[in-house]
């Protein structure tokens, strides 16, 4: 049984008002449109990854201005300058994951100094043409296990000229035994030596250490030679004579009082670059482990009156240290009154470095 309420007179019937559901969807709306017009846009966003953009585009162009003060950092930076194009990347995919325009902008600066500085390093320069002549140089490491292997495979490139440097006392008969049926001539001074296919002529040693000896006198000529870190040599070749240098600069380290210690190398740059500027002859060709990348300021002295066979004539960025995973070029060949052809690198051999060749023509 149902019951019903009794009629009341006094009540009225009263319109609904708004339901509740819809006032809180306007109420959300509004707080959403608030939300998009408070964002910033995409010029606005992403500012602060503009700015290492900007840093890195800015270091890599003026890295000349770094000055080389405590630790020499300008130098440590210039010996490793290609590899700051991997920050690229990285800023990038940030960028396009922040939406920022501001940011992708700002990359156009790093990425336009670093094709401008190594772009050409990414194309095949070499050239074909004549036979030529082929030149190569190995730092065939002071701690190699196996020279007799070494020299086996320096035979195999067929270089005209051989240049090998940290050769020890020990292993130095290996090389000569291995190296003798495919070089007839050679000469070894201190740690240093150069074999030839061809004659050699007028061997001396080049002076660039400059070390006296105690209480400032100079060292007696025989010790000088037996701690020779380069030599001259012409070689007698059927288009005419070519001076053939090699070197092993000083070792850097990265130590902790120090920082980037680059001493020994800078002191014989200069020291080898009079001694070739002095040179008669027009043809002139530098084979050698110099201990840093030609982008260093150090290697101006050079760098400013011969050219880079890597750099003219390469494919690629010709990475030599460390052979098992090479970062830098620091075995180079450079020339002067003759054309490199072409460069490249050749496989390892049992030495921390990677032999480098490259053939020139006149």
């Amino acid at each position: 049984m149902t019951r019903t309420a009794p009629f009341d007179p006094t009540v009225t019937d009263v319109a609904p008002g708004p339901a509740t559901g819809d006032a809180d969807g306007r109420d959300t709306l509004l707080r959403r449109l608030v939300r998009i017009g408070s964002r910033p846009g995409p010029w606005r966003r992403g500012r602060i990854l503009a700015a290492p953009a900007l840093l890195l585009g800015f270091l890599m162009l003026c890295h000349a201005r770094i000055p080389n003060g405590f630790g020499n950092p300008g130098s440590l930076i210039e010996s490793f300058l290609p590899w700051f194009g991997l920050c690229v990347p990285v800023l990038l995919a940030c960028a396009l994951w922040r939406r920022s325009a501001s940011a992708v902008v700002a990359l156009l600066l790093p990425i336009t100094v670093w094709l401008s500085m190594f772009g050409g390093m990414l194309t095949d320069k070499s050239r074909a043409g004549a036979a030529g002549f082929t030149v190569a140089t190995h730092n065939v490491g002071a701690d190699n296990p196996d020279p007799a292997a070494t020299a086996r495979d320096l035979v195999g490139s067929k270089a005209d000229v051989l240049a090998l440097e940290e050769i020890t006392a020990q292993a130095e008969p290996a090389y000569e035994k291995g190296l003798a049926k495919a070089y007839p001539y050679h000469t070894v001074m201190g740690t240093i030596g150069l074999w030839s296919k061809l004659p050699l002529s007028d061997t001396r040693m080049v002076d660039i250490a400059q070390d006296a000896g105690p209480l400032g006198a100079a060292k007696p000529l025989a010790v000088k030679e037996a701690d020779a870190r380069a030599l001259r040599a012409t070689v007698t070749t059927d288009r005419g004579p070519l001076a053939v240098y090699v070197a092993h600069l000083g070792s850097v380290r990265v130590m902790p009082r120090k920082g980037f210690w680059t001493e020994s190398r800078d002191r014989g740059v200069p020291a080898l670059a009079e001694a070739m500027a002095a040179d008669e002859h027009e043809r002139v060709v530098l084979l050698g482990d110099l201990n840093g990348t030609l982008d260093d300021r150090a290697f101006v002295p050079l760098t400013s009156r011969m050219t880079s066979a890597q750099e003219a004539a390469g494919d690629g960025f010709g990475f030599s240290y460390p052979a098992t995973f090479p970062v830098a070029r620091i075995d180079q060949i450079l020339v002067r009154g003759v054309t490199p052809d072409s460069s490249w690198v050749l496989p390892g051999t049992g030495s921390d470095h990677l032999p480098v060749a490259a053939r020139i023509s006149w």
